[in-house]
């Protein structure tokens, strides 16, 4: 299956991975700055997410992403990744080294990451609601969780309107199947990569970018003080300065 994605622009390739709580449409307020940047942007939704289907069989998001750029004829890429998408964009670049450029990486997951309390407690509340059929409840909770004080009216409900629509895809499969689990050797990463993180986040993701100077070869954090879990619907033009300055010393635009 190739996932339902968008391809614009021409330069390098830059491909934007999104957060667990939303789809492709989180890049909104970044593509048209990265395109007129000079690169060739791809975003796609992960199966269950947007527009793409759910899955009907094992699969691992890291493959179907390194098989739709297969699709596109790129040999190449730079991963920008948010939140579960950062994970993915971290399983790509250490199964695919030669093949990753650069990594951004926005309030990452991490393979094998075990929760803490918070996160624990907020998964556990999640799933209560959605077992009680309260999907509007477990939409709310996302966005309560996820999004910082500085996140208006507007954001907050783009990103209900996109965590509703991964619910409505996923709880209507008369299977769902998750992805592999897979163990990732992060030392195997060489793409130069910038962390960021939201000082409003929970702590699991603070702990996380901020030890990913210690794992990979060559990386650095930043932290984001006014933001949550995602800072680029947060403060848009101040993320996107942020990608566009890195990218540009990393992997310079023809």
């Amino acid at each position: 299956m190739t996932l339902s994605h968008d391809v614009a622009g021409d330069g390098p390739a830059l491909v934007l991975l999104h957060s667990g709580v939303c789809d492709r449409r989180m890049w909104d307020p970044q593509w048209p700055a990265l395109l007129d940047a000079g690169y060739r942007v791809v975003r796609c939704d992960f199966r269950g997410f947007g527009e793409s289907p759910v899955a009907d069989r094992p699969y691992s998001d890291a493959e179907d992403v390194v098989d739709l750029l297969g699709s596109l004829g790129i040999e190449r890429a730079a991963l920008v990744g948010a939140s579960y998408g950062g994970q993915v964009a971290m399983e790509v670049a250490a199964r695919r080294p030669d093949a990753v450029t650069a990594l951004v990486l926005l309030c990452p997951a991490l393979p094998g990451h075990v929760p803490g309390e918070v996160l624990r407690s907020f998964t556990e509340r999640e799933e209560a609601l959605i077992e009680a059929g309260d999907i509007t409840g477990a939409v709310d909770l996302n966005v309560e969780t996820w999004l910082g004080p500085e996140a208006d009216d507007a954001v907050r409900e783009r990103v209900r309107r996109m965590q509703r629509r991964a619910f409505d895809v996923q709880l209507a499969a008369e299977e769902e199947y998750a992805p592999a689990e897979a163990e990732v050797d992060l030392s195997l990463i060489e793409a130069p990569c910038l962390a960021l993180f939201g000082g409003h986040d929970l702590a699991d993701f603070r702990e996380i970018a901020a030890r990913l100077p210690e794992r990979l070869a060559d990386a650095r954090h930043r932290e984001l003080p006014w933001a949550g879990h995602l800072p680029n619907l947060e403060r848009p033009a101040e993320v996107t300065d942020l990608l566009i300055s890195f990218l540009r010393a990393t992997v310079p635009a023809r």
